[in-house]
This record gives C-alpha cells, structure tokens and sequence, in this order.
C-alpha cells in the first residue's frame, strides 16, 4: 500500500458512504473517463455524463431527506467531486456547481422555497451560481445588476459572465443590488430565477481553452420578472449568503483541482515506470525522483488539508474562511504546476493529444482563477494575520 493507498482512507466516511464512493468510481472508470476525450474536442455539453450520475442519485446526498434527498457528509461528497473530476473535469465542475448554487437555498430559504424547488435538483436538475460580470469579478461588491421590486415581482436588469451551466440550468441563483438601498455592500442580495423566465437569456457560450464541454455562458436579464417569493432571505442579506457559500465552494473547487492534480501525478508515474532511456527508465534517474518526490509530498500534504477542512464543516464549524482560501490556493497551484510537469516528462508526447497530459494542463488553469484567483487568496491569508 503506497501514501495515497492510505490517504484515500483518510476520510471519516461510514458504510454506506464508503459504498456509494465505489460506485462513483466504477461509474467514472467505465463511462465517465472513456468520453472524456471525445467531449474535450466536441465541446458538446456532457449529457449522457450527467444521465449517468443522476442514475446514481448523486444530486440527492448534498439534498435533506425531507426535500427528496438523502443528504451525506462534507466529506463524501468532496471525495466524490474528486473522482468524478480525476475522470472528466467537466462533468466534475458541472456537477459540483449544482452544490454551490443549491447550498445557499438549504441554508437560508424558506421552507416553503425548499419544498418547492430542492426536489427539482434531487431528482436531477441542474443549478447554477450566478455571480461574475463583466466587471466585477474577484469584488462581487462592483456587481451592476439590479433588482427593483414591484408588489409582489421583482425586475432584473443586468448581464453576468462566465457562468457555469447557465445555459442549462434548470434554476439560478442570481446576485444583484437590491435597489431601494443605496450601499454597495448592504444592497447585495440573491434571488432564485427559473429556467425560461421571461426576460432572461444566453448571450453566448465561451469557446474555452480547458473544460471544453462545461457550459459557461454569458446571460442576459431584461426586466426579467421573478416572484418575490424566490428571494433568498431579506433584501441587503446577499453578501453574507455569498460569503457563507463560498466558504463551501471554495473546499470543492480544491477537491475538482485535486482530482486534475491526481490524475496528471498517476499517469506521470506509470509513463516513467515504462519509457526508457539509456537503458533504464525515466524515474531510475535521480534528478526524476527528486522531482516526484516533491510532487507526491505536496500532493499528499495537500489532500491530507482537504480533510481537514472537510472535518470542520462536518462538525459544524463556521469560521474557516482561511482555511479554505488555503486549500483553493494550494490545490490549484499544485494541480497546475502537476499537470505542466507530466507534460514535460511525457516530452513530445506530452504535447500531442494522444495522451490526456496536455488536457489535464488546459483543465488545470482555470482553477487558479474561478471561485476568486489565487492573489486573491493570497492577500486574504496575509491580512488574517494583521493584528488588531
């Protein structure tokens, strides 16, 4: 049994987690990795993926069980967005999204919200986060797009960008400034939009250089009419139902990365197991073990944070919010700087499209960017330690 042998069971997970983990993994080692390739090039979105998970009921362990779900732990399900991206960071994103856009409705909706709309996600709807705009990214607080409420609608106006799954969402939860309030910050609010309300549409899809086959979309609202009765808590209440989800999206997003990361690491060791030059193979060179050997050291100390800070949220923890911008900021850096160097130790073949190498590359890079960029994280850590 090697490090990762053992880390894999590092998770506190109980019997019926640790069965359905199995499941996920044959699910991505028979159907979800072997399409992966082909929806790379296509671009096309990855629906028969998505069928294929929703036959395993996966949407429904983040879900309570009183709304159709059967909900599992923190650490279940980033153990799973980490096999299913390691598979296909396409499918990964687009299913982790769901997560991201849907926690903020189990924690602060209604009851009559949940019941009405977390159903639709258990049995297998998509959702979407709908946050970035084309000039407020990182600073969510330069976000355009209002809300003005009349009786009981509100009117949307406004356009977001690079936003995944918004093309297929079936719903959305918006981010905009709440009108009747004039501060920046406290006029932040979250509204749920349904697919096809009126007033809402797809500007474009992004051609992209990694995830080809996730949906990011650029989206539209022109007095898009909602019920007020989608809002998500009070109005001005949008910043800290922001903040509180990012600080569940965040560990995601690193489990996503760590799963690229894994897989550019696993298929770096068996080519230098295998190719041979002078006689014996790469990794018999000294100057290549040294190399691995600083791969599989962050590699393992990182998935080893992702615990970690999985076991916080599942005991209840609230104030992590370093913890998890230190685990997106490693985990993508790494994921990154793992991908490039298996390519380098493929060489030429690296570079090819025959071998997935340059792909997990392509994948890698976003995920320095998305869910705020690694400076962002970096300046976040470093004034936690400013004393007051």
């Amino acid at each position: 049994m090697n490090v990762f042998d053992r880390l894999d069971r590092l998770p506190p997970l109980n019997a019926e987690e640790l069965a359905l983990l199995e499941s996920v993994r044959a699910l991505c080692r028979d159907q979800i990795a072997p399409r992966a390739a082909e929806y790379d090039r296509s671009a096309d979105f990855p629906w028969e993926n998505v069928k294929a998970i929703n036959a395993l009921g996966l949407n429904a362990m983040f879900i309570p069980e009183a709304y159709g779900g059967a909900t599992l732990s923190y650490a279940a399900y980033l153990a799973c967005v980490r096999e299913i991206s390691k598979a296909c960071a396409s499918t990964g994103i687009i299913w982790a999204t769901n997560f991201h856009a849907i926690k903020p409705l189990i924690d602060f909706g209604t009851e009559e919200q949940k019941r009405r709309l977390l159903p639709r996600v258990a049995d297998g709807g998509l959702a979407s986060l709908v946050i970035t705009e084309p000039a407020a990214g990182s600073d969510a607080t330069g976000m355009k797009t209002k809300f003005t409420p009349q009786g009981d609608e509100v009117f949307i106006d406004g356009g977001k960008t690079f936003i995944t799954n918004g093309d297929v969402a079936d719903l959305l939860l918006v981010f905009g400034k709440w009108s009747e309030i004039d501060d920046s910050k406290a006029s932040i609010s979250a509204l749920i939009v349904e697919k096809n309300s009126p007033g809402s549409s797809v500007v474009r899809k992004e051609d992209k250089m990694g995830h080809r086959a996730s949906s990011t979309a650029a989206l539209a609202f022109d007095s898009c009419k909602v019920p007020r009765a989608n809002l998500l808590g009070a109005p001005g209440a949008g910043l800290n139902i922001l903040l509180a989800s990012l600080n569940k999206s965040r560990p995601s997003v690193a489990a996503h990365a760590l799963g690229i990361a894994r897989a550019a690491f696993e298929d770096a060791v068996a080519y230098i197991n295998e190719r041979k030059q002078s006689g014996r193979t790469i990794l018999e060179f000294q100057g290549v073990q040294f190399l691995i050997a600083d791969l599989a050291t962050e590699l393992a100390q990182c998935e080893a944070w992702l615990w970690y800070v999985a076991g916080l949220v599942d005991r209840g923890e609230t104030d992590f919010g370093v913890e998890a911008s230190m685990l997106k900021m490693r985990a993508s850096d790494l994921a990154m700087r793992i991908a490039t160097e298996a390519v380098q130790l493929y060489g030429g073949y690296g570079y090819c499209k025959d071998y997935r190498v340059e792909r997990l590359m392509r994948d890698a890079k976003i995920t320095q960017i998305w869910e705020g960029t690694n400076q962002i994280h970096r300046q976040f850590i470093g004034k936690s330690f400013i004393e007051k």
